[in-house]
C-alpha cells in the first residue's frame, strides 16, 4: 500500500488531497480503479473492502475529498466555494497526479456515484473505460422520499433525533447508527472502518463543512443521463436507501448499462456480501 498527498491548485490557493493506492500502478496489466466515497463530506475508510479488487490485478485508488478526512479542511470557506465542479477538478487533478488519465475505471458509492455521473456528463474524460454506480440516487427528490418512507418504521426517538440534526451530537449519532443497522450496513457489529468514516464527520471533532454546503439541494441528473457514454454497472441492495425506484433512472437512461441488486445487502454490499460483490464488479470491469 502506498499513500501520499496530491497538491491541488484551486482559485489561487494550493490544497492537498490524501490518497492511498493498493496494488502497483507501475507495470500494471489492468486499468486502475478510482473509488469515489459518499457524503458529501465522508471519507474513503468505509469503502476499503474495494482493495480486494487488487487481487484481480486492478490497482485501486482511494482518496479523501477536499474538506474531509486527511485532506485539507477549509472550515472558513463560504458556501459559494463548494460546488460539484470543485470536486470534479480535484478528481481530474488526482488522476493526472497519479499518471493514470489515459486509462482508468471509476466506482462511485452513494454521493460518489452521483459525482461520477456528473464527471462523465460534464467532462467526458477520455481515459475512463467503465463506471460502477453503487447505491446512488439520480435525483434528490426520490432519495428524500425513500429515506422518509424507510424512517417511518423506526421508533419516535430515532425520528426526533434525525429531524433535529447533528447539533445535538449524541442522540443524532445513536439514531444514525440505529437507522444504518438496517439500511446502511447490516454487517454487525459495524466494521471499524465504517465507524471511523462516521467519526470524521459526526464525531466530537468532526468536520461537517462540506455536508453543510448544500451542493446537492434540488439536484438531478435524470435528464442528462443519456450523455453517459461509458459502459455502466448500477448496483444497489434490497434494503438500500437507494431502493429500486431511486436507482432506476440510471438503468433506464444510460445507453449501455446493466443492473445488479444484492438481496442480502443495504447501502454497502461491499461489506455485506463482499465476496459476491467483488466477483460481480471485477467481472464487469474485466469485460
Amino acid at each position: 500500500m502506498k499513500e501520499g498527498l496530491a497538491p491541488f491548485a484551486y482559485e489561487g490557493e494550493t490544497h492537498e488531497t490524501y490518497y492511498r493506492v493498493f496494488g502497483e500502478l507501475e507495470g500494471r496489466t489492468r486499468p486502475p480503479v478510482v473509488i469515489l466515497h459518499g457524503g458529501p463530506g465522508l471519507t474513503h475508510d468505509y469503502t476499503l473492502p474495494h482493495a480486494d479488487l487488487a487481487n484481480q490485478s486492478f490497482p485501486v485508488v482511494f482518496y479523501d475529498q477536499l474538506g474531509s478526512g486527511r485532506s485539507t479542511h477549509l472550515r472558513e470557506k463560504p458556501l459559494s466555494f463548494w460546488s460539484i465542479d470543485l470536486f470534479l477538478d480535484e478528481l481530474d487533478n488526482l488522476v493526472e497526479h497519479l499518471g493514470i488519465q489515459d486509462e482508468f475505471h471509476i466506482v462511485g458509492q452513494s454521493w460518489g456515484g452521483m459525482m461520477a455521473s456528473e464527471y462523465v456528463v460534464r467532462r467526458h474524460p477520455r481515459g475512463l473505460r467503465r463506471l460502477v454506480i453503487e447505491g446512488s440516487p439520480a435525483d434528490m427528490v426520490s432519495w428524500g422520499r425513500s429515506f422518509k418512507a424507510l424512517l417511518e418504521k423506526f421508533p419516535q426517538w430515532v425520528k426526533d433525533a434525525l429531524a433535529k440534526g447533528p447539533s445535538d451530537r449524541e442522540p443524532y449519532w445513536n439514531a444514525t447508527l440505529e437507522f444504518y443497522k438496517v439500511h446502511g450496513c447490516r454487517l454487525q457489529p459495524f466494521p471499524e472502518d465504517f465507524i471511523r468514516t462516521l467519526e470524521f464527520k459526526y464525531g466530537e471533532n468532526g468536520d461537517r463543512t462540506v455536508d453543510g454546503s448544500h451542493i446537492l439541494k434540488g439536484w438531478t441528473i435524470v435528464d442528462r443521463l443519456h450523455d453517459v457514454d461509458v459502459p455502466t454497472l448500477v448496483v444497489n441492495g434490497a434494503y438500500d436507501i437507494a431502493d429500486d425506484e431511486v436507482v432506476k433512472p440510471y438503468v433506464e437512461n444510460i445507453p449501455n448499462s446493466k443492473w445488479v441488486k444484492f438481496d442480502n445487502s443495504s447501502h454497502t454490499p461491499f461489506w455485506e456480501e463482499r465476496e459476491k460483490y467483488m466477483q460481480v464488479v471485477g467481472e464487469f470491469l474485466a469485460e
